[in-house]
């Protein structure tokens, strides 16, 4: 994809659930100069919504993917000094709070998690199992280890663990010892060997069902490449630590390891924390975080028809009730 034709993509591209982010955000963005962070800049989509719904907040985006931090300052240019990229891993926000807020706090942060539209229609990122590239998968591609060294080094049961853990795939340890056997004769370099290495490894009867049978494998390889899951669990601690009393922190996720990390978190700061039975709660024990949602929202029929890439998405949003401490 060329740069121009990325930019034109970058204009027309609608992140999902986008009005109802926007809406669950708007109590905590009331005062003059609030500070939204968008955790995950992107293409720069729900920033460029809350910097137009929100004409008297500041944006500060977040990504460590070069490529998005350029692409997302030339679309959101037209709002000037109320945005700004800083290029790094969310797991670093607390930071970038610090370094964005003369208090060191902000009034809302947006997350939205996993890999982005740009990734996965730059076909040469190799993020996609349905296009030939070279297997990378780095969100960062200047840093780290590309997926294919990842696989040229690991055992079988290191491989094993991943895709089990990551993938949930079942048949991990069988195509772990493929991977290994197939390596020996030659490097895997590419998606497109890596795909057809997954056909080959999970049953026929196996692969009728549930999409395509890379779909775990790629996830998997993808989440250890980038350390999504400790950055994710390291991240939503500091964010909510760097929120004001009455702030909001909205969370869309796209995969059930994402979502029981932020649920469980978000579930932890909403219950008091005393004894059983104790008749009165210290205001130290109780609960620091209000669930904005119950449950977890999800896009309806008629965005999941136009938006394929939303049916999986689950939002869970909080507010801070006092300031936030681990339970």
């Amino acid at each position: 994809m060329s740069a121009e034709t990325t930019r034109d993509a970058a204009q027309l591209h609608t992140p999902v659930l986008v009005d109802q982010c926007m809406d669950l955000l708007a109590p905590a963005l009331t005062r003059p100069d609030s500070l939204l962070i968008d955790a995950t800049l992107g293409m720069g989509g729900h920033t460029h919504a809350a910097l137009t719904r929100f004409p008297h907040i500041r944006v500060v985006g977040i990504d460590r993917d070069p490529q998005a931090i350029a692409l997302a300052s030339e679309r959101l240019r037209e709002f000037g000094q109320r945005f700004e990229a800083v290029n790094t891993t969310y797991d670093q926000i607390g930071q970038v709070i610090d370094d964005h807020s003369a208090d060191g706090l902000a009034d809302a942060v947006l997350m939205d998690l996993g890999v982005s539209s740009l990734q996965l229609d730059e076909t040469e990122r190799g993020f996609s199992y349905a296009h030939d590239a070279l297997l990378d998968m780095r969100m960062d591609p200047t840093r780290g280890r590309s997926a294919a060294e990842l696989i040229a080094d690991a055992s079988v049961q290191e491989l094993t663990d991943i895709l089990r853990t990551f993938g949930q795939e079942r048949f991990a340890h069988r195509i772990a010892t493929l991977i290994v056997k197939e390596r020996a004769e030659q490097p895997i370099t590419r998606t497109g060997q890596l795909a057809d290495l997954v056909k080959r490894a999970i049953p026929a009867p196996a692969r009728r069902t549930g999409g395509n049978p890379s779909k775990r494998t790629f996830q998997a390889l993808r989440i250890a490449v980038n350390n999504e899951l400790d950055i994710l669990r390291a991240a939503i601690p500091q964010a909510l630590s760097h929120l004001r009393v009455g702030g909001r922190m909205v969370v869309e996720a796209y995969q059930s390891l994402e979502d029981r990390i932020v649920k469980e978190i978000f579930a932890q700061g909403a219950r008091d924390n005393a004894p059983p039975g104790l008749p009165v709660v210290p205001e130290s024990m109780k609960a620091t975080l209000t669930l904005v949602t119950r449950g977890a929202l999800q896009a309806d029929s008629a965005e999941q028809e136009s938006n394929p890439r939303s049916r999986s998405v689950r939002v869970r949003a909080v507010e801070i009730r006092s300031p936030w401490r681990p339970q």
